[in-house]
């Protein structure tokens, strides 16, 4: 009775106007080579950030959201394709134009 586990990347997917990239990650339990268990996980890859000056700074590709996993190469494949220029800067502006603003009101609303 011989158990294994592999990861499968089964869907990757362009998501949003600025071109997120969503991927779904396949857990696959086997046993003797029956497949009896699957579970899902997914993350979301955005072009970039902006720093504290507002400058973009690309989205390295180094690992999935926690923080250990290396993103593997199919991956960065589709992210590298998707995001051109001409994203990357409709990105940055939509970055930009939904930056969270903290004035009075807010400490007010969180001292309630």
């Amino acid at each position: 009775m011989a158990l294994t586990e592999t990861i499968e990347y089964d869907k990757i997917e362009i998501v949003t106007q600025n071109k997120c990239v969503q991927v779904r990650k396949a857990t696959v339990i086997k046993k003797d080579g029956e497949e009896i268990a699957r579970s899902f996980e997914r993350y979301v890859l955005e072009p970039g950030s902006l720093d504290g000056s507002d400058n973009f700074v690309d989205n390295p590709l180094e690992k999935e959201a926690d923080g250990v996993t290396d993103i593997p190469d199919e991956v960065k494949s589709v992210c590298n394709a998707v995001w051109t220029a001409d994203v990357k800067t409709a990105f940055k502006a939509h970055l930009i134009a939904t930056k969270p603003t903290y004035g009075i009101g807010w400490i007010f609303y969180i001292n309630r």
